[in-house]
């Protein structure tokens, strides 16, 4: 696998960032590529490996002052205490207190750059997975819930970050583990075998320990991804529960995936209980055997006094780097399921192809040639260009279909949609989605002024006021505090449905693509309402390509022919008058 680094900028700080560009947005990942968790975990330390070369000797060189600190004062005791030297007791407790100023600065700074580094880590696994997710080619949300993927790009990039101040972290405690052996290997070479004898089983008990927690840590990641996937969409569609009665029936839902979660918490917290209590069991078992080795020592007269202080202080000093190193295990636990989950989302298939023609023209003819995903079967229809074409698909899984298949949201399984005789998995995906804009029953506003959600697509800022008044959202800005300069807030929600809907059906028209696929616009709008805007729509759109996913009849009364689609094939096409009159299945599918 292949990634493309950028150049580092001159001048920058040691944690990897420059102070001009502290708020630029970081290189992108190779797009579309295969990603491990293993290799996304060194793409983050190859990106930062010029502070991480800088904080990793910092925090190294405290962890050696720490080591000195009982083997200085073991010193001060044989070389001025024992034998009354005030001189060589002033020159000990200098260099001891210029030890702790060294080893306290390094450690200030190198943890600031570890810091830092895990920051600019985190930002950047998050900027990734939006980019990935918006990619024009798609995939990345396939099969994962809004708030699943939103817990990945929060908790497990939080996670996966945490990789590189790890590394940090480990190498100063293998340091200390290191100098701690020398040290007591020159005050006594038994003590010091004995140390690197047990400490290889130690950290292989340690290690076994911390694997069943870093299993039920990727168990319960994934539960809570659910479980606040489920929340997000139940706030989502609250109105639409209520409106049915079905409070209860989602709270039951959003119950069970809430014990589901945190099953898998308490699961995951036993075995993190477990790691905690174990490791540190271990870890002390064997210190108390080396500080009973070196009292033995000291009583046989093979080791001094301040040695036997040095040792003890040694013992003690071990306990720190140790459990640093078992709590790094448990993070490296944490870490590899984390990125494992950041991997799948980055390396999700795309769902389209990646063509790079450009429309052949901007005329608008739509080609449905043998078009076979989902409901539709071998479905083939041709719509003119400039032509206002009603579709009526009872069957909404197969509405759903033909929508994925019309906004290029996915490879169909048979046939193809051709936009002026070219298919549109050979068009490149921007091309393709700019030229056919399919506008969704549940369009979701930004946060912002109503102005602003309905001129944030518009080609002509000279065609936003006909817009606004061919969807009757006039009406709406008519009707609110501060007019068109109202700001309405996430998603739209401080607006009723129907509000909602002409503002977003406003914006569809004021991009004016060369079609435009409509699915339900005005099923949230009163009758006379929806006349105004079948009206509207019809002379907005006139010479422009318009498909019209519904079963109104006031928009179906409007365009030039209707295609009644059952089974995932056309059954019926024709005027929708003539239909009403003479088709008791269109009658059925339209009027009941």
């Amino acid at each position: 696998m292949t990634t493309t680094e950028a150049p580092r900028p001159t001048g920058s700080d040691p944690s990897g960032s420059s102070a001009p560009d502290q708020a630029a947005d970081p290189p992108p990942l190779a797009p579309l590529t295969t990603w491990t968790r293993r290799s996304l975990r060194r793409h983050l330390v190859r990106r930062r490996w010029r502070a991480l070369a800088l904080a990793v000797p910092l925090v190294m060189a405290h962890q050696v002052g720490e080591a000195m600190v009982p083997v200085i004062v073991g010193l001060v005791i044989d070389g001025a205490v024992a034998t009354g030297d005030v001189r060589r007791g002033v020159l000990g407790l200098a260099l001891l207190a210029g030890v702790f100023l060294a080893f306290s600065w390094s450690y200030r700074i190198g943890a600031r750059i570890s810091e830092r580094v895990a920051q600019s880590a985190e930002h950047e696994l998050r900027v990734d997975l939006a980019r990935r997710v918006l990619h024009p080619r798609g995939g990345a949300e396939r099969g994962r819930q809004p708030g699943a993927l939103l817990s990945v790009a929060t908790s497990d990039a939080q996670r996966a970050a945490m990789f590189t101040p790890a590394i940090a972290i480990t190498a100063a405690a293998v340091t200390a583990l290191a100098v701690t052996v020398v040290a007591l290997l020159r005050v006594s070479v038994p003590l010091g075998l004995l140390v690197v004898a047990g400490l290889p089983p130690v950290l292989w008990l340690t290690h076994r320990l911390g694997r069943p927690l870093e299993r039920r840590s990727a168990a319960e990641q994934e539960r809570v991804a659910r479980a606040a996937g489920l929340a997000t969409d139940l706030v989502r569609g609250l109105r639409v529960l209520k409106g049915v009665g079905a409070e209860r029936a989602a709270a039951g839902r959003y119950r069970a995936a809430s014990r589901d979660s945190l099953r898998a918490t308490l699961v995951a917290a036993r075995a993190e209980g477990l790691y905690e209590s174990g490791a540190p069991l271990v870890t002390g078992a064997f210190l108390a055997l080396v500080a009973y080795a070196g009292g033995r020592l000291a009583l046989a007269g093979d080791i001094t006094v301040g040695e036997l202080i040095a040792v003890v202080g040694l013992a003690q000093f071990l306990i720190g780097p140790m459990q640093r190193i078992f709590r790094a295990g448990a993070v490296f636990a944490q870490v590899r399921a984390s990125a494992g989950r950041v991997a799948e989302v980055l390396s999700a298939p795309p769902a389209v192809g990646a063509g790079t023609a450009e429309p052949a023209a901007r005329a608008g003819a739509l080609r449905l040639d043998g078009l076979t995903h989902g409901g539709l079967r071998d479905l083939t229809l041709e719509i003119a260009p400039g032509e206002a074409v009603g579709l009526v698909v009872p069957d909404q899984a197969t509405a759903t279909a033909l929508l994925d298949c019309l906004g290029h949201r996915i490879r169909p399984e048979g046939g193809a949609v051709l936009l002026d005789g070219v298919p549109l998995d050979h068009l490149a995906p921007e091309r393709a989605h700019a030229a056919v804009l399919v506008s969704d029953h549940e369009a979701d506003l930004f946060e912002g002024t109503v102005l602003a959600n309905v001129g944030a697509a518009a080609r002509d800022p000279g065609r936003v006021p006909d817009a606004l008044a061919a969807a009757a959202a006039d009406e709406v800005a008519a009707g609110l505090p501060d007019g068109l300069d109202t700001v309405v807030s996430e998603r739209g929600r401080s607006l009723s449905g129907g509000q909602r809907q002409r503002v977003a059906l406003a914006r569809a028209l004021a991009a004016d693509p060369p079609v435009l696929v409509l699915h339900d616009p005005t099923s949230a709008i009163d009758a006379v309402t929806e006349a105004r805007v079948a009206s509207g729509l019809r002379t907005l759109r006139a010479g422009r390509t318009t498909v019209v996913l519904t079963t109104g009849p006031a928009l179906l009364a409007v365009c030039d022919r209707v295609v009644l689609i059952h089974d995932g094939e056309v059954t019926t096409t024709g005027r929708h008058a003539d239909l009403v009159r003479d088709d008791a299945g269109y009658r059925a599918a339209v009027l009941s």
